[in-house]
């Protein structure tokens, strides 16, 4: 299963998992990275229900970019491998 997902996410591991060089990882970056990822898809389903309540669509698009920046942690932080969580965390 893992194996399918990574492949379905290629596109954006892609960009986090190249380069050269060393890097910096910790494990304690994955963990925030999955916590920072959980509480941004939390904020877009709060998002999305206001939306919904208040028959605004302006706000589909903090949903969307929620959503998205929410997703992309998720999938690195799951998905990716150790330079994927350092390059994301900006670690040289």
């Amino acid at each position: 299963m893992k194996n399918i997902l990574i492949k379905i996410f290629q596109p954006i591991l892609h960009i986090f998992e190249s380069g050269e060089g060393e890097y910096r990882y910790e494990k304690s970056h994955r963990k925030i990275l999955l916590t920072v990822g959980a509480l941004f898809l939390v904020l877009s389903i709060v998002s999305v229900v206001l939306t919904i309540i208040s028959s605004n669509m302006g706000g589909l698009i903090p949903f969307l970019i929620f959503f998205l920046v929410g997703l992309v942690c998720e999938v690195v932080g799951l998905l990716g491998n150790n330079r994927a969580v350092a390059k994301i965390w900006g670690s040289k």
